[in-house]
């Protein structure tokens, strides 16, 4: 930074490297597509200037301010609201000096790769982010987030965004969706279906969340035949305001296939508050099954994001609330798992059920075999800690031979830093490139495969495994 290496991960052998070039030169300026990720429907629905560089890339930033905590700066400190709402900084100025201060962290790093990205592409900037050039680069940033052309929907359409995809309340009204239909957009911004507070019977609000879905849908959500009708009429909800997928945030791979009456057991325990976590587990495990015999009516794509061991500290979900970066990696199991759901409906023709996972052992073990097989399992691109140049390629390596590419989803960039978008997705189609390379390289695929290949990558399997 700030000036780009044209041929950053590219492999470093010189016949390597070229085909690498020749590919990525085919699909570098593809439109984005962008089916999974957390950013804020407002920003489009209301075309606000965001306020300062510190609250557009620090401040929400899980993956900037997990690493700067590790290494003694308190969240406080960088901004992050309290759930008592006691005090923290509230200079954005001071927030980024801090974090210029420690920017070397990142070092080797995508997050770096991001940034820097972000920063010489999108605003310009030609000096390196350091304690010695800290309020310079914020003047420079903050300057041009005053101007129209920094505005949201200006830099959708700069970025060549043709679909992206937010991830929403099964609870959400959506009018911010409603909104930005009307907004003109270059490309489509959808809601995605994302039922997990009136899912999970562990969310501290799970009673009052299915209570509230009864009363948005017009269904006895006290009954389980009401419950599953009142799921329905919420996709059904989401659908007509343009969205193609679900997202389901579980613990676990588990899914049950419950008889009818076990399952109304089980969810009336749940309901009442009584449920043990065997039991909740079975119940999230039932309507993973029952999600996607949904999608079988309704067409939606599901996702499943799973193995990740959420709000590890106590300490910071109490201080900051959840989801503030103590999020580890578990070991996850899928082959049993997965069976009762997939005895259910996995060979139903046109259903689609994307897989992501933390546990990078299971891609070769149970993943790939599972999709390389299964009609319906589709294999989710590298996810969270694994959205990085060797993760994309560990994927590539360890899936390839067994599943292919077409029982991929291609990429997304599941991210809320909105700036970052074109940083991963060159991030990711230059890893691509430098993997197909490597197989052209060694005889395993011809160089006009590797052409399709690539743009089938970038753009088709996403179209195609979304529905877009």
């Amino acid at each position: 930074m700030p000036e780009l290496d044209p041929d950053r991960l590219f492999p470093p052998d010189a016949r390597t490297r070229e085909i690498a070039r020749e590919l990525f030169a085919t699909i570098a300026n593809r439109p984005i597509l962008s089916p999974h990720g957390h950013c804020d429907p407002a920003w489009f629905s209301e075309n606000a200037a965001f306020s300062d560089p510190a609250h557009l890339f620090v401040v929400p930033d899980h993956y900037i301010f997990r690493m700067l905590v590790s290494q003694g700066v308190a969240l406080a400190d960088l901004g992050v609201p309290r759930a008592d709402g006691a005090p923290v900084e509230q200079d954005p100025r001071t927030i980024w000096r801090r974090f210029a201060e420690h920017y070397h962290l990142f070092r080797g790093t995508p997050t770096r790769l991001w940034i820097d990205h972000a920063l010489a592409e999108v605003f310009g900037v030609a000096a390196p982010l350091g304690a010695d050039t800290a309020d310079e680069i914020y003047d420079q940033v903050a300057a041009r987030l005053s101007e129209p052309e920094y505005r949201p929907r200006a830099l959708f359409d700069r970025f060549g965004i043709e679909f992206l995809a937010t991830t929403d309340s099964a609870l959400d009204d959506l009018s911010h969706h409603d909104r930005i239909r009307e907004a003109g957009l270059g490309g489509r911004v959808v809601p995605t279906y994302r039922p997990d507070a009136a899912v999970d019977p562990e969310h501290g609000a799970f009673g009052e969340n299915v209570a509230q879905l009864g009363e948005i849908t017009d269904c006895d959500t006290g009954s389980w035949d009401g419950y599953l009708e009142a799921h329905r009429r919420r996709r059904a909800y989401f659908r007509e305001r343009g969205a193609t997928a679900t997202d389901h945030g579980h613990p676990t791979a588990r899914t049950e296939n419950l008889d009818p009456d076990v399952a109304e057991r089980l969810f009336r325990t749940c309901l009442a508050n009584d449920a043990s976590a065997e039991e909740a587990d079975a119940f999230r495990g039932q309507m993973l099954t029952e999600m996607a015999r949904m999608s079988v009516e309704d067409g939606m794509t599901m996702q499943m994001h799973v193995g990740s061991h959420r709000n590890h500290s106590d300490e910071i979900r109490r201080l900051h609330g959840r989801d503030m970066g103590f999020d580890i990696p578990v070991r996850t199991e899928f082959v049993h798992a997965l069976r009762p759901m997939l005895d259910a409906v996995g060979l139903e023709p046109g259903l689609k059920m994307i897989v992501f996972t933390l546990d990078e052992t299971t891609f070769s073990r149970e993943l790939a075999p599972l999709a390389g097989v299964y009609p319906s399992l589709i294999l989710g691109p590298p996810w969270w800690f694994f959205d990085s140049p060797e993760g994309i390629m560990r994927f590539r390596q360890m899936t390839g031979e067994t599943a292919g590419i077409y029982n991929t989803a291609g990429f997304n960039d599941d991210t809320r830093a909105f700036c970052s978008i074109p940083a991963r997705h060159d991030v990711s189609r230059r890893v691509d490139c430098a993997w197909l390379a490597s197989l052209v390289a060694d005889g395993r695929i011809r160089m006009d495969e590797a052409y399709e290949m690539a743009g089938e990558l970038t753009t088709d399997l996403v179209k195609k495994a979304y529905g877009i």
